[in-house]
């Protein structure tokens, strides 16, 4: 019996020591073992804007879209030749989810002595704009239970809208000077008060989202802001900035390696007629020296028709895009403007629309580096620029799709709201003459999450790229 016991004690000092030894050996010496606030905060926002600026979501995509870039080689996504396995379908989830959201969702879950109120502020309102980005493009979506659940129901957009809605209430209510330091904020260097009005200013988005649904809603919400809970300066816009490569933006990496887009035709023909001067801030003069104006390259083409438009002889999307520092631009100044003007033509706030709009088109100039103010005066006094109180949503809607060059995802989402300008599919396109007005939900989602996608299709209509969301009325 002794002999047992003597043997089943050295078995489990063996398999301990083996454990231990187990265990070093399964543990990354480049990975912490406990997280921190102010690095997975950072993480996020560089993350975050790489997702925004980049490849899938943005110039492989919404900016094919809405016609600010265009493919010159390799075009079958100028076509709309997407599966639900395209990268362009299934980077936003896959990122949003599994690297934004669950990261922001460890800040949200840390006690306070390892994150203060203001970082959970910080991470709602972090959470919230990347799942106004989600249900922006793929309507009903996991939120509620995301992140709780490996088979989450999804919510309808309109619960969606109404939850970031609730959320984004609470984070300005966390967000508080006196509530602690914050870490790892490369974007607004801790600076609280520019965090609540990023906060407000996405509130003020999400309201215009449900406006044409929820009227009501949308006008409760927005009669609570006033202008100075809004990002109110160009200095104050929401952006990340790079710096040299690898840290660079990644409009500015694609074109390391590659040579696959050019600038749309159908907005520098829209900029030469406005004479506008953001032209030659958006595009570059061709390679080609007997080509001396810009020339946009045209959207959804065939391979042949697409090159045959000559390397040399299109413009590049503008140097200021191209530089590796160029920074990602998440939320201007010039949208709230915008935004404003809309909420007084809608009689939700009072105020002159017109001048809002005036201020916004002027703070999209500045925010391009045209501060000259006889070159804005004489932009602003052309009848085509001019503000038509009568049809808002021309106006505010193609100035809106100028100031948005490079934000493809608010872009999208704004032309399909407002729906101007109106733009029409190329000649090569696959969807009868129709632009995507959403993304197709990833095809893991049949497997990993079948009935709950199910129900979401049964209630939102079939899962097409030319499906209307809720929000989309018109």
């Amino acid at each position: 019996m002794r002999k047992n016991i003597t043997f089943l004690l050295f078995a489990a000092v063996l398999l301990g020591s083996c454990n231990d030894r187990l265990d070093r050996i399964n543990e990354n010496p480049n990975e912490t073992e406990k997280p921190q606030a102010a690095y997975l905060l950072t993480g996020v926002l560089k993350q975050g804007a790489d997702l925004y600026w980049g490849l899938n979501s943005s110039f492989g995509s919404t900016l094919l879209f809405v016609q600010h870039w265009a493919k010159i080689q390799y075009p079958e996504a100028d076509r709309y030749e997407f599966s639900n396995t395209s990268s362009e379908m299934t980077t936003l989830w896959n990122t949003g989810y599994a690297t934004l959201i669950t990261d922001l969702n460890t800040i949200l879950d840390f006690p306070d002595g390892e994150a203060n109120a203001n970082y959970r502020g910080v991470a709602l309102a972090l959470r919230s704009w990347v799942f106004l980005l989600l249900t922006d493009v793929y309507g009903d979506i996991p939120y509620s239970e995301a992140g709780k659940s490996l088979i989450p129901a999804y919510d309808t957009q309109k619960d969606v809208y109404t939850g970031l809605l609730a959320d984004l209430s609470q984070a300005v209510g966390l967000l508080n000077v006196s509530s602690g330091d914050v870490g790892g904020d490369v974007v607004y260097g801790g600076d609280i008060a520019r965090w609540k009005k990023f906060a407000h200013s996405l509130r003020l988005r999400i309201a215009l989202r449900i406006a044409d649904r929820e009227n009501a809603q949308a006008q409760q919400v927005i009669a609570s802001l006033s202008p100075a809970d809004l990002i109110g300066s160009n200095d104050e816009t929401f952006r990340f900035v790079y710096t040299a490569s690898p840290q660079h933006n990644p409009q500015a990496a694609a074109f390391d390696t590659r040579d696959d887009y050019r600038i749309s035709k159908t907005i520098v023909d829209r900029l030469r007629a406005l004479n506008d001067p953001r032209l030659p801030v958006y595009a570059q003069l061709p390679g080609d020296a007997s080509v001396t104006d810009y020339t946009g390259a045209a959207n959804g083409l065939s391979n042949a028709d697409a090159q045959a438009q000559g390397l040399a002889r299109t413009s590049l999307p503008g140097a200021w895009f191209l530089t590796p520092s160029a920074p990602a631009v998440i939320y201007s100044y010039a949208e709230v403007l915008f935004n404003l003007a809309e909420a007084v033509e809608r009689g939700y706030i009072s105020g002159d629309a017109g001048d809002y709009y005036n201020q916004a088109v002027t703070a999209s100039l500045r925010q391009f580096g045209i501060t000259d103010a006889t070159v804005i005066s004489n932009y602003l006094a052309q009848t085509a620029v001019q503000y038509n109180t009568a049809n808002y949503r021309q106006s505010i809607g193609e100035q809106k799709w100028i100031a948005f060059f490079g934000q493809g995802l608010d872009a999208f989402a704004e032309w399909r709201r407002l729906d101007y300008p109106q733009l029409t599919a190329g000649p090569a396109s696959v969807l009868n003459g129709q632009i995507p007005v959403r993304f197709f939900y990833p095809g893991t989602e049949q497997s990993l999450n079948g009935q709950s996608r199910q129900v979401a299709v049964a209630h939102q209509g079939e899962d097409l790229l030319t499906t209307r969301l809720w929000f989309d009325v018109n």
